[in-house]
């Protein structure tokens, strides 16, 4: 725990917190990237002592939460196959679908089974030879190495029964799409640390200067997030806009280049669709056509699958920092854990999730600040 327990100092936070205060002059609203991050304010109730000048708002980073209906479809459809064996992490099996989730499925008689990395699906399928063996492979950049090195594996390895569901989205085009939106208020972001660990930060340099904005990434713990806070008030205050690490201790500036490597030679950049968000260009990841084989939407002939969101879950405005979780209608009411309308309910990065988990109200927040 010591090493936990230096980014919990209270003394350190105090100091921290006060070089805030000192520093905020203007209004500001951050939006925090990553649902991780979304967990940690909450958890340690950071959003309740920064000065009321300042407005978090939470942002799309829940891979979970951004997969879209049509997928968590394509998930079901294939897991109700007769002799599939569909894994997947367990945070994707409460996600619902138009018609339930991959839980309900197994109740059903689906084989589903939980893994806890792409490679205990290969060797599922190499157990098992006579069975298809389908991994739901979601996730951000930091998630795409470990899926696209199982991919590469199964080809090597000549596994003819493995395929994989993908659904990667990148970061860095949805923070041009929320940037770009009318109405929008962010005046900076504090980006997510563990993903520059495998991108690197040019990609935020671009998105930077393009919007004149500060961007700073940060850690989870509560010291790396009012670090990240402090060093974008400072930026806004000061008439400055760039990208700076105050994650340096895990994520470098280059980011991990033999991550990239793989991942280039597995996939390839295509659009992509975010539950909520609609399309967005260039900001996925598909399997490049060397790997056909064990692309699973091909395999299964469910390419052109594609459904509507539906009307009761705003879930959308959610991810985009545009709607407070407990300002939801259906918020502790028609939504809740055990019965989810939308992914940001169930998932463990889930921004509703957080505020339930936690306990929290929007007259709590407000009570608390003032």
């Amino acid at each position: 725990m010591r090493h936990l327990d230096e980014y919990r100092d209270p003394l350190a936070i105090r100091s921290v917190l006060s070089r805030i205060e000192k520093a905020l002059v203007r209004p500001a609203t951050l939006m925090e990237v990553c649902g991780g991050q979304t967990h940690a304010i909450l958890k340690f109730g950071l959003d309740q002592v920064l000065p009321p000048k300042l407005r978090l708002i939470h942002g799309p980073g829940c891979p979970v939460c951004v997969t879209p209906l049509e997928q968590i479809d394509r998930a079901l459809a294939i897991a109700a196959t007769p002799g599939v064996i569909f894994c997947s992490f367990g945070d994707m099996l409460r996600v619902p679908g138009s018609h339930g989730d991959l839980l309900l499925a197994k109740a059903r008689g689906a084989d589903v089974r939980i893994v806890y990395s792409p490679m205990d699906a290969v060797a599922i399928a190499r157990r098992e030879p006579s069975r298809p063996v389908v991994f739901f492979a979601v996730g951000f950049e930091t998630t795409a190495p470990a899926n696209a090195m199982a991919a590469l594996v199964a080809m090597r390895e000549g596994v003819r029964n493995f395929s994989m569901l993908v659904s990667h989205v990148l970061v860095p085009p949805a923070l041009e799409a929320l940037l770009s939106a009318d109405g929008c208020e962010i005046d900076g972001l504090l980006a997510p640390g563990h993903v520059c660990v495998i991108t690197g930060q040019e990609e935020y340099e671009t998105v930077s200067r393009r919007f004149g904005i500060p961007i700073v990434i940060t850690g989870f713990e509560p010291l790396d997030l009012l670090s990240g806070v402090l060093a974008a008030i400072e930026q806004l205050e000061t008439g400055r806009a760039c990208v700076e690490n105050r994650y340096a201790r895990v994520a470098s500036a280059g980011g991990n280049a033999a991550a990239r490597r793989v991942v280039g030679e597995v996939f390839e950049v295509c659009d992509r669709k975010w539950r909520g968000l609609g399309e967005i260009p260039a900001s996925g990841y598909a399997f490049a056509p060397a790997f056909a084989a064990v692309d699973a939407e091909r395999v299964f002939g469910l390419e052109d699958l594609r459904v509507d969101e539906p009307d009761d879950c705003p879930s959308g405005l959610v991810l985009q920092g545009r709607l407070v979780p407990t300002r939801c209608p259906q918020f502790g009411a028609r939504c809740t854990p055990d019965h989810p309308l939308g992914a940001p309910m169930v998932s463990a990065e889930g921004a509703c999730a957080a505020y339930f988990h936690y306990g929290r109200t929007a007259a709590e927040g407000e009570e608390a600040r003032a």
